[in-house]
Parts: C-alpha cells; sequence; structure tokens
C-alpha cells in the first residue's frame, strides 16, 4: 500500500493534475467513475508498472524476513553412567553455577571400588618396603659369601705355595678339598648376587609397575566415583528439572533436565532469507530489526555471516531414493546477524522471534570513477529505495504490539 501511495504520487495524481489544470477537465464533469480509467489511462497504467518495479527492486536489493529469531543451544542433563538418584540439590528451575552439583547417585559401589583400589597401592607400598629389606639381606648374604670365598682361596693359595716350595709337604688330597671349597664358596657368591639382583629388580621395577597400575585402578575407580555426581558444565540456568530421590537414571532414558548456557541467544540473531536474494546477501551488510519481546524499539544489525547452503537440500541415505519433488517448499538462506552496537541486543528474550530488513549498499561502486553516470544514477536509486522498507519495518514495529495482542488474540 505505501508503495502503491508513493507510485501514484510520481503518476496518477500528475495526469489529473494535468487533466485539471491544463485540459480544464473537471472531476464530477469530464472525469467521474466510469471515465476514470479512460482519463487516467497513463497515470494508472504507469502507476501500476512504478509499483511493481518498485516492490520487485525494494524487496529484492533490501531483502526482509519475517523468520528471524535469537536461536540458542540447550544442554540435556545427563548422568555419565547409570543408578539410582539419592540426593537432588536444584528445584524445577534455578541459576546454577559451572561445576554445581545438580543431582547424586548412589556411590555405594563405586566406593567400594574405590577403597579396594586404595588398600592395593598401600599393600604395594608395604611390599615394597619389605622387598627393600630384602635387598639389605641379599647384599649381606653377599658379603658374607664373598668372605667365606676369600678365606677358603687364601686358604688354597697358601698351600699351593708350600707345595711348590717342598714338593710333598701337603698331601694332595688336601689341596683338592680347598679347590673344591672354593669353588662351593665361588658358586655361593654367584647365588647372592642372583638373589641381590632379583630383589633389586623387585624394589626398583616390578613393585612400582604394580603401584603404577593400582593406582590407575585407584584413579579410576576415583573417576567412576566422581561420575555419581552430575555437575552443572557452564553456568546458566537449569529449566524442567523434575528428577527426583529414587529415580533411576541412565543415558538412554530422557534427560533428567535442561541447561540453558548463560548469555544464550544474546549474541547473534538468525535470520532466514529467500534463495532469490542469495546474491546480494553479503557480510557487512547494514540490518535492522523489530522483535516481538522488545516492542517499537528498531535494532541496528550488520550480518556477519551468510551459510553458503541452504539445509532444506540436507539428506540422509537410506534404503528409498531421494525423490526431488518431494522438495516442495524451498529453503532459507540462514544469515547470522550481530547488533551493530554493543548491548544492542539487551531486553530482547532468547528465542523471540523478528522481523529483520537488509540494506544493499553501493557506496564503494558509486564514488569509484571507472563507474558510469548512468550506473551510478542507477545505484542511488536502487540505495534510495532502501527508504520505503525501513519506513515498513517502523510502521510494522509500530503495529506490532497491536497486531500480536488484539488480532492475533493475545498470543
Amino acid at each position: 500500500m505505501l508503495e502503491l501511495t508513493i507510485c501514484s504520487l510520481l503518476t496518477i495524481l500528475p495526469d489529473y493534475l494535468y487533466r485539471r489544470f491544463v485540459q480544464g477537465k473537471r472531476f464530477g464533469k469530464e472525469i467521474t467513475l466510469f471515465s476514470v480509467w479512460y482519463e487516467l489511462r497513463w497515470g494508472i497504467t504507469g502507476c501500476l508498472m512504478l509499483t511493481v518495479a518498485l516492490i520487485t527492486s525494494v524487496f529484492f536489493f533490501h531483502p526482509a524476513t519475517q523468520n528471524a529469531a535469537l536461536l540458542f543451544r540447550t544442554v540435556p542433563i545427563l548422568p555419565e553412567g547409570s543408578g539410582r538418584v539419592v540426593d537432588v540439590n536444584f528445584g524445577y528451575s534455578a541459576a546454577v553455577k559451572k561445576g554445581d552439583v545438580l543431582f547424586t547417585l548412589d556411590s555405594s559401589k563405586q566406593k567400594a571400588a574405590l577403597e579396594t583400589a586404595t588398600r592395593k597401592v598401600a599393600e604395594i607400598d608395604a611390599s615394597l618396603e619389605t622387598a627393600k629389606s630384602d635387598v639389605a639381606k641379599a647384599e649381606a648374604q653377599l658379603g658374607e659369601a664373598k668372605a667365606n670365598y676369600q678365606q677358603a682361596k687364601d686358604e688354597l693359595d697358601v698351600k699351593i705355595e708350600l707345595q711348590r716350595r717342598n714338593p710333598g709337604i701337603v698331601p694332595q688330597r688336601d689341596i683338592e678339598k680347598l679347590q673344591v671349597m672354593v669353588d662351593q664358596r665361588q658358586a655361593g657368591i654367584d647365588a647372592a648376587t642372583a638373589t641381590l639382583q632379583s630383589a633389586a629388580l623387585r624394589v626398583s621395577t616390578l613393585l612400582p609397575a604394580e603401584k603404577a597400575s593400582a593406582q590407575a585402578a585407584q584413579a579410576e575407580a576415583q573417576v567412576d566415583l566422581d561420575k555419581t555426581f552430575v555437575r552443572a558444565g557452564v553456568d546458566g540456568r537449569v529449566e524442567q528439572f523434575l528428577i527426583r530421590s529414587g529415580d533411576v537414571v541412565n543415558q538412554l532414558m530422557r534427560p533428567a533436565g535442561i541447561l540453558i548456557p548463560e548469555g544464550a541467544g544474546q549474541a547473534k540473531l538468525q535470520a532466514g532469507f529467500g534463495q532469490i536474494e542469495s546474491g546480494i546477501m553479503r557480510e557487512g551488510m547494514v540490518a535492522e530489526a523489530t522483535c516481538i519481546s522488545k516492542p517499537w524499539v528498531i535494532i541496528p544489525l550488520v550480518v556477519t555471516s551468510v551459510q553458503d547452503y541452504i539445509a532444506a537440500g540436507q539428506f540422509r541415505s537410506g534404503e528409498q531414493l531421494i525423490e526431488a519433488q518431494n522438495l516442495a517448499k524451498p529453503g532459507t538462506i540462514l544469515v547470522f546477524l550481530d547488533p551493530l552496537f554493543k548491548g544492542g541486543l539487551d531486553g530482547v528474550t532468547a528465542g523471540s522471534s523478528c522481523i529483520v530488513n537488509a540494506y544493499t549498499s553501493n557506496h564503494d561502486e558509486i564514488v569509484d570513477p571507472k563507474t558510469s553516470t548512468g550506473r551510478k544514477i542507477a545505484l542511488h536509486v536502487i540505495d534510495g529505495i532502501g527508504f520505503v522498507h525501513a519506513l515498513l519495518l517502523r510502521i510494522q514495529a509500530l503495529l506490532l504490539p497491536f497486531k500480536t495482542l488484539v488480532f492475533g488474540g493475545g498470543h
């Protein structure tokens, strides 16, 4: 209607003024209800053509959409394991901080496993102390074996030396016995050395490895115990938190509630524009929005990202082939918009529906010396007609509360 009114001022009105003051025709005389079309045919035809051209240009170069909202993601509250709820710390709706315990599961099994693992570590520590004593004992036995060996070796050397100086003074049988004794003492040293090495290896390698395994089992048991405390992963607010003591929960059941992160839906506004505007939407475009939850306010925005694929074309592989004609409803181009000024979306409820206008700007091309005069004029016109859409948005913002509350039944 606004476009038709503007176009009428540029076509029908001049045509009427020409008929009235130049040709002297009067309304009600020569110009009647039945002769309006004939007398004002040029103005009416021009008005219709200009209106269609204006509407097409406005909606193409300055696209608008009512498919806009402050979308936000929620975090389902689910335990990592399963069990029976023994304690719930929050009600149906409450603010929470990261790390707060939301509810607790029965942990008797996990506590028993942790106690077993802890005692196993203590047992290995005790075994390590005992093994250190065994090392000291093996060192003493090795020293004793070396001393006995040296004693037998010295006695054998003395006998051999006497036999060399005075052949026959020492019976050969005694020398052979002493040689056998030396060999026995050497075997004792080898046995004591092996015992010492075994004890040292147990202290340095075996028991530390067993202790590391036991500590890993202890840590695993501690993790399992910690999982019985279901905590908030982020700052935010829990909603629909209906779980109560005695309930049995696991990951396959419905969530215990919903956690809405703090600040969710307050940073960006998402809008779906028609596919025909894919060649117009660009990052850096200025836009405006008015939202139902913040009426009578125009929020300046800037386009920060344009999704380069359309969600309606998504499919999942299955046993049936895709039938293209089932895609009857065309999808939209998802555009992300940030407030132009800090705090621009303050007061807008997350999830609120909005009306968004985006405006094409050809300033860079207009000021370019290489641009021809005719094209500059056309680009000026394209940029100038954006005021029509801006005015329409403000009219919509003005009428939105009445449309919602009165004509929409209060919804």
